[in-house]
């Protein structure tokens, strides 16, 4: 069992047991167990546990460079038109306001002066842009709030401006914005990439999982040289290059800088291109492990998934243009059922953790500190 504390407090627990993979963060987590095995390739599904929802995916396990990794495989395909619609510019620049979004709760105000929405949308990839970021930053309220104790009160640390807390959805977020344009272009940029990435493995009729190392040493997707910027998904710690401990959190941002890890810890460089007050300073290098930066994509992927999906019921309505063909096919390998023991398994994981934690005060007290 490996125990992380993370500098911005959460805790992090991963173990392996009965074949399967045990990961819990906070009060929640993933069971990942071995799915199926096709073409030589070993496919795990991967049931997620959070806020008392269930989902679960499928993830191709592969090694590179001695090490295993796991990358989000889909379990279904839009039209190749459909994703071809989301990277094309719209007509007539569409004008989307909060309450179109549906957005609400403190969330939206408490980040409204570090991060500001577009004014209109040009096209589909930029909705789908401020959609991940706002799915992220809901993501990072509630781990703040989880913390706490208190989902009234989260104190998630954003930059002055942003709100202060605030419940009051109605008032304009600040200018005073941390995530700049730049960066967003950035996020935007990397949409449509995968957009167009997408089209062409659902024209092919092919999915996206990465070969084995075995047959063409490919490397996870993480230090792919064509992919640079990645969206924080869960509160991980990183050293600044004074050897320093900085925390990021949910919808930070950071630019890999170095494409070769180190032999060691398994991290690369990267620069934080947007942080929230308290998180690693923007600007600075920090090394980010591999894996953390491997999760980060496989859930920018899921989470683009999830937006395509809103954008497919919202075509047509509210001034957004209507899509071409916006049916789905299933992929070569559908995800499975969920696990109906991974609630279960998640809270033994945290009681054996709070067991092995309060046994290891013990013995440190006992020899005289800790």
């Amino acid at each position: 069992m490996h125990i992380e504390h993370g500098v911005r407090g959460g805790r992090t627990v991963v173990s392996q047991r009965n074949g399967a993979r045990i990961v819990t963060r906070g009060r929640g987590g993933y069971v990942q167990r071995a799915y199926v095995t096709r073409g030589g390739r070993s496919y795990y599904s991967r049931t997620y546990v959070y806020g008392g929802g269930v989902h679960v995916g499928v993830y191709q396990g592969y090694y590179w460079g001695g090490r295993s990794y796991y990358g989000w495989y889909p379990g279904f395909f839009y039209a190749p038109a459909f994703y071809g619609w989301g990277f094309q510019p719209w007509g007539v620049p569409l004008v989307w306001g909060v309450s179109a979004w549906g957005w609400g709760g403190p969330w939206y105000g408490y980040y409204g002066g570090w991060w500001n929405p577009y004014p209109v949308y040009t096209a589909p990839y930029f909705w789908l842009t401020d959609y991940l970021i706002a799915a992220n930053l809901q993501a990072a309220y509630a781990a703040r709030a989880e913390e706490a104790g208190d989902a009234g009160s989260a104190d998630t640390g954003v930059s002055d401006g942003g709100g202060g807390g605030s419940a009051d959805n109605s008032a304009p977020a600040s200018t005073a914005v941390t995530l700049t344009p730049e960066v967003k272009q950035a996020i935007a940029e990397e949409v449509k990439a995968q957009l167009a990435a997408q089209q062409a493995q659902a024209a092919g009729g092919t999915t996206a999982g990465p070969a084995p190392a075995q047959a063409n040493g490919t490397p996870p997707a993480a230090l792919d040289p064509a992919k640079r910027t990645f969206v924080v998904d869960t509160a991980v710690t990183a050293v600044s290059t004074d050897g320093q401990e900085c925390g990021l959190t949910s919808g930070d941002v950071v630019t890999r800088l170095t494409d070769t890890p180190d032999g060691t810890d398994n991290t690369v460089n990267a620069s934080v291109a947007a942080s929230k007050k308290g998180d690693c300073v923007t600007g600075t290098t920090v090394a980010v492990k591999v894996d953390d930066l491997q999760e980060m994509y496989n859930h920018f992927q899921e989470q683009l998934t999830n937006g395509m999906a809103e954008m497919a019921k919202k075509q047509g309505t509210n001034g957004m243009p209507k899509a071409p063909d916006t049916s789905t096919k299933a992929s070569d390998v559908p995800p499975p059922k969920p696990d109906a023991d991974a609630a279960k398994t998640l809270q033994e994981q945290q009681a054996e953790a709070d067991k092995t934690e309060a046994d290891v005060r013990a013995e440190a007290a006992a020899g005289g500190g800790l």
